[in-house]
């Protein structure tokens, strides 16, 4: 049986596991159709990858091969569509973080989905409209509440 979070509303949700994270993140993924973005935000330990492994495994990308980006910054995967997975931790904030993984570049691709962990990093850099917010909050066992929003 399939454990999904609980809603709390409609954009949000509280995770009771990682597994619930994870199913999260295959209807997110299920609903996606490439040229969206994806911002994510929440503390170490909140399950921003699980989340994005989820998404992954909708679009048909194995999810044992998402993992966080934090030194190579940004890993592309191959499934239905494609995903460009990006983590900015290890950048300063700016839009100095947007150029030094070619945010510009692949944000052309109208076939991919773009997937940005410590999206806050990005500071004013511009995005196009079909932008989404997810907030994740909560680390350790704790339960998670997860928001998303659109830009």
């Amino acid at each position: 049986m399939q454990t999904v979070p609980q809603p709390l509303t409609k954009d949000e949700w509280i995770s009771e596991s990682e597994r619930e994270t994870f199913n999260l993140g295959m209807q997110i993924g299920e609903r996606l159709a490439g040229g969206e973005i994806l911002l994510l935000s929440g503390p170490l330990g909140a399950g921003k990858t699980v989340l994005v492994k989820g998404i992954a495994h909708a679009l048909d990308v194995d999810e044992d091969e998402v993992t966080s980006p934090s030194f190579t910054l940004v890993n592309p995967h191959r499934g239905r569509l494609v995903l460009y997975h990006i983590d900015l931790y290890r950048l300063d904030e700016g839009d100095s973080s947007a150029h030094a993984v070619d945010l510009d570049e692949i944000l052309t691709d109208e076939r991919a989905v773009v997937i940005i962990e410590w999206a806050e990093r990005l500071g004013g850099y511009p995005l196009p409209s079909d932008t989404w917010q997810v907030l994740i909050q909560g680390d350790g066992d704790s339960p998670r509440t997860i928001s998303v929003s659109s830009s």
